[in-house]
């Protein structure tokens, strides 16, 4: 693995790790900062989908009030760096009660695009099936 490589899993994937979790329990925030305000950025979504900031913005919402008491564990099958762009591919294996239901367990097959913005990596596109 290149130092590069490294270096970008290092940064993202704890801080996208914390982001997975607070949408789960009513916080949008934490992932609306882990994504490009800038256009073009996308949201391919197992149920909501996404194109432009304010629509993603607006999943994000949508996300973090359906459900409560979550995790998300990422398990990393590929990833890699070319210049300002870079991705990861990996399922999400994830514990969370809809709000006023029961606790469910799912996974999903992601894949994330990230673009560096003024030294930052930030995601541009979600794709995420079950």
């Amino acid at each position: 693995m290149s130092d590069e490589l490294e270096e970008f899993l290092r940064t993202v994937l704890p801080r996208q790790a914390v982001a997975d979790h607070a949408v789960l329990n009513g916080d949008p925030e934490k992932r609306s900062e882990t994504y490009s305000h800038n256009d073009p950025v996308t949201v391919f979504g197992a149920v909501w989908s996404a194109s432009g900031w304010d629509s993603v913005s607006d999943v994000f919402r949508q996300l973090s009030a359906a459900w409560s008491s979550g995790n998300i564990d990422f398990e990393l099958l590929a990833a890699g760096v070319s210049g300002d762009l870079s991705y990861t591919v990996g399922y999400e294996h994830t514990r969370a009660s809809q709000i006023g239901g029961q606790e469910i367990r799912f996974r999903l097959r992601v894949t994330h695009v990230y673009r560096r913005e003024d030294g930052e990596w930030k995601i541009v596109h979600r794709h995420a099936n079950g």
